[in-house]
């Protein structure tokens, strides 16, 4: 399913990272950085919500709005109940819709307020993502305390928050439309090798764009993935090849740019919510500011990984949602 946008726009962004993504290669173009995963606070899960409190009060300050200034709230994160989240929405007392869609949740938060503001349902709204390492590890998998080793394919949660403002309001980024995707399922169980779980659905997702706005994939300056990592990203420009006929040439995905693989143990890159958007929302959006990109296309990827239905030896479904993002000449 794929809508058309006429009145849609990405007026400003904030990004707020951890103390990884401070050392890596985009540091300079976050908004804020911590040194330490705690943030000040008693918990982990603490310290994910802060985030997201900081990168809403920054983006709130770029705009010169307050809260009372935003009709919506859209915002998901990692863990159980989408915590994090909710309890940030419950400090910033903006109407708020908590979304869900493991990594995916920043896109499909831009579409869910890129659609209502086109249909003048809102005037404006506020999307914001967040993850964090040591929460999800000691969700999804162990506690880091434990020190459990990885293959090499695994990837390394992203610690960060970023937001978005959408309005009607004409500026420099429109979105100019976006594709829901469909859960593909591959049947793979491997929960150490999401980039395999997800890049069918990348492709499934890509495709669909591709054929219901009847564009060419060279329409586009960049297609941006995430996060798919370094095997993820191969496995997607192959699979894109086979199955489609189509080769990726203008691509990255976000998971490998985030960090400086050869000098930080993140095995095969970024991964969670925050990672597509951090990279997108400060490096990305300054080039396509600088107009040195003109059309990207962001298809951030998601996989549904459910420990509980993992332990009863079930595969891992995937999803991917798609926006596009153009500069306004």
């Amino acid at each position: 399913m794929t809508f058309r946008y006429n009145n849609v726009y990405i007026n400003a962004t904030s990004t707020v990272a951890g103390p990884y993504e401070q050392k890596g290669p985009l540091k300079n173009y976050y908004d804020a950085t911590y040194d330490d995963f705690y943030i000040n606070m008693d918990t982990f899960e603490q310290a994910e919500s802060k985030m997201i409190e900081d990168s809403v009060d920054i983006l709130l300050s770029k705009i010169g709005k307050t809260k009372f200034d935003i009709d919506l709230f859209l915002s998901g994160d990692l863990l159980n109940q989408i915590a994090s989240s909710s309890y940030a929405a419950s400090r910033l007392g903006i109407p708020f819709m908590g979304v869900y869609n493991a990594c995916a949740t920043s896109v499909e938060g831009l579409i869910i307020g890129a659609n209502m503001v086109e249909n003048k349902q809102i005037k404006n709204c506020i999307c914001a993502v967040s993850s964090h390492n040591n929460a999800a590890e000691k969700q999804f998998r162990y506690p880091v305390e434990y020190g459990g080793p990885k293959p090499k394919t695994a990837t390394f949660t992203t610690t960060g928050s970023a937001s978005a403002y959408l309005s009607s309001n004409k500026e420099q980024i429109k979105v100019d439309s976006s594709t829901v995707g469909s859960v593909v399922d591959l049947g793979i169980k491997d929960v150490y090798h999401m980039g395999a779980v997800m890049a069918p659905a990348a492709a499934d997702t890509i495709f669909k764009h591709l054929r219901d706005t009847k564009r060419e994939i060279g329409y586009y300056d960049l297609i941006l993935t995430g996060d798919l990592g370094v095997y993820g990203r191969d496995i997607l420009k192959e699979y894109m090849k086979t199955e489609y006929g189509i080769e990726l040439k203008n691509y990255n995905d976000t998971a490998c740019m985030i960090y400086d693989r050869e000098k930080q143990p993140v095995y095969a890159g970024g991964s969670g919510p925050a990672c597509a958007p951090l990279v997108t929302y400060s490096y990305i959006l300054n080039k396509m500011k600088k107009k040195e990109y003109h059309r990207i296309l962001l298809v951030a990827t998601g996989a549904l990984h459910s420990p509980t239905m993992v332990n009863q030896k079930l595969s891992i479904p995937a999803i991917a949602h798609a926006i596009s993002l153009e500069v306004v000449e």
